[in-house]
């Protein structure tokens, strides 16, 4: 299953959006309103939303150009990439985009809450 967000137009260089993107705690500005646990560790942070179960990420690689979350849980097997292109000095063009591997069923059960969230961090990610 691949989802992908709107691409948009940060005031950050992307060095500076990857900088905060190194940090787990940095995470918790860009969560949806309905966060009701955020915790952090060294590589990542876990995260739940109201109605949903609570999903660990882990920070796997940020650099100017990409950022990489991957499930930290065994039974999911997912990633969430935020692509970044620089335009200038002080402006990138950012595109969030998940890739999962899911059975058909919980497919049907999480690609429109997925595609909230991802609509939702991408709406947070233009606000910085």
């Amino acid at each position: 299953m691949n989802l992908e967000g709107r691409k948009i137009i940060v005031n950050k260089s992307s060095s500076e959006l990857a900088e905060m993107l190194k940090t787990p705690q940095d995470y918790k500005d860009l969560m949806p309103e309905s966060l009701q646990k955020f915790e952090t560790s060294e590589d990542g942070f876990k995260f739940g939303l109201k109605g949903m179960p609570e999903i660990a990420l882990k920070i796997e690689n940020v650099s100017d150009k990409e950022v990489v979350l991957r499930s930290a849980s065994s039974s999911l097997d997912f990633t969430l990439k935020g692509t970044m292109n620089p335009l200038n000095g002080n402006q990138t063009e950012v595109q969030l985009l998940f890739e999962g591997q899911f059975n058909p069923f919980i497919k049907m059960m999480v690609e429109k809450p997925l595609q909230n969230f991802i609509n939702t961090l991408t709406d947070k990610i233009e606000q910085l």
